[in-house]
C-alpha cells in the first residue's frame, strides 16, 4: 500500500507525524521536537520535522510502496500565523521532496478538523496564546492574525499570568483593589509577598519560563471567589466568545447549527468558571452553536485535511478517525 497522506502537526513543544495509507490506515507514526522557526530559523525548524518524518518512515511496513512518490503533505504548523508565512513554509517543505503536493496551515486548523466529521465550524485555541479559525466545506475560511497585542489579541496562558501579576502587584502596594492573588501568586513559589516575587522574576531567581505556572493559580483563586481573579476569567470568556462569534459571522454560520470547538491547555483544563461562562455567553450570540472541548489529537486533523485535499471517500475518513478513538 502506498502512503497517501503525510500528516504533520507541529507545535512549539512537539511534532507529531502520521503516514496514512490509501484506505485511511495509519501505517506509521512518530513524535519529534518542537517547531520554532522564529527562534531557530526556517531551515533548522524544518529539520526538526524531517527528523520526526524519518522516524515514521523507518517504521513503515515492508509492503509499503515507494514513499513520497504521490503522497500529499498536510502540515499544520505553529507560527504559521499569516497566509504569507504558510506560503513560505510550504515552499520550504516542497523543497524537501516529501510528497507530490504540499499544503501548510496554521496548527489551529488541525484542532478544528480533528473535532468535526466534515470541515465545518469554528475552533478557539487558548494555550500559551489565543487563536481562532473557522472553515466550511466549500473551502471558505475565517481567521485572525493572532500574533499578540499588535493584532488585537488578549488572553492565553502567558497573557493571563501577566495580568494576574499586574493586578496582584497593585493590590499589594495599594494602587489597586485588594485581591487574594497577592498571597496566592508568591505562595506558589514559596515566597511571602508580591515584592519578593517581583524581585525574583526581575533578577532571574525564578526563570521567566515558569510564569505560565501562575495561570492555574489564577483559576484556583477565581474558584475561591476572589473578585479580581473572577474578572480576569470573565474577560477571557468574553474574548473567546468574541472571536468565535465573529468567525461564525464571517462564514454565515451564526444562525446555523455549527460546532464551536475549544482546544489548548487553558480551555482543555475545563475550568467551570471559564468554560461554562463561554457556553452561556455564546448562547446569546449564536443560539444554535454547539460547544465542546476537543479531545482528539491534532495530527488526526492534519491527516483528515490531507484526505479532504486528495478527495478520499467518506469511508476512508471514517476508517482513519476510528483509529484515534
Amino acid at each position: 500500500m502506498n502512503v497517501s497522506v503525510v500528516a504533520i502537526d507541529a507545535g512549539n513543544s512537539k511534532t507529531d507525524v502520521a503516514l496514512i495509507g490509501e484506505d485511511g490506515t495509519v501505517l506509521s507514526s512518530a513524535r519529534g521536537g518542537g517547531f520554532q522557526p522564529p527562534v531557530v530559523g526556517v531551515p533548522a525548524a524544518v529539520d526538526v520535522l524531517a527528523a520526526a518524518l524519518e522516524l515514521a518512515v523507518a517504521e513503515l511496513p515492508e509492503a509499503t510502496g515507494a514513499f513520497g512518490a504521490s503522497a500529499h503533505v498536510s502540515a499544520c504548523l505553529a507560527n504559521a500565523d499569516l497566509p504569507v508565512e504558510e506560503a513560505e513554509l510550504a515552499e520550504a517543505l516542497e523543497a524537501r521532496g516529501w510528497g507530490a503536493s504540499v499544503e501548510v496551515r496554521n496548527d489551529t486548523f488541525a484542532i478544528l478538523r480533528a473535532g468535526v466529521d466534515e470541515p465545518r465550524g469554528v475552533a478557539v485555541v487558548c494555550g500559551a496564546g489565543i487563536n481562532c479559525v473557522g472553515m466550511t466545506p466549500d473551502g471558505r475560511t475565517a481567521r485572525f492574525p493572532a500574533i499578540g497585542r499588535i493584532s488585537g489579541d488578549w488572553g492565553g496562558g502567558s497573557g493571563l499570568a501577566e495580568e494576574a501579576l499586574w493586578f496582584a502587584a497593585r493590590a499589594e502596594d495599594g494602587r489597586g483593589e485588594p485581591s487574594e492573588l497577592t498571597r496566592a501568586l508568591p505562595g506558589h513559589f514559596g515566597l511571602d509577598s508580591m515584592y519578593a516575587l517581583i524581585e525574583a522574576l526581575h533578577r532571574g531567581g525564578i526563570p521567566t519560563a515558569r510564569r505560565h505556572e501562575l495561570t492555574p493559580v489564577l483559576f484556583a483563586t477565581a474558584a475561591g471567589g476572589d473578585p479580581v481573579a473572577l474578572a480576569l476569567v470573565e474577560r477571557l470568556a468574553e474574548e473567546v466568545v468574541a472571536m468565535a462569534s465573529v468567525a461564525l459571522g464571517r462564514l454565515g454560520l451564526l444562525a446555523e447549527e455549527a460546532p464551536v470547538l475549544l482546544g489548548g491547555s487553558v480551555l482543555a483544563a475545563r475550568h467551570p468558571q471559564l468554560n461554562d461562562r463561554i457556553t452561556e455567553l455564546l448562547a446569546a450570540r449564536a443560539p444554535k452553536a454547539g460547544v465542546r472541548v476537543v479531545s482528539e489529537p491534532p495530527v488526526l486533523g492534519a491527516a483528515l485535511l490531507g484526505l479532504d485535499r486528495t478527495g478520499a471517500a467518506p469511508e476512508v475518513h471514517r476508517r482513519l478517525r476510528a483509529q484515534y478513538v
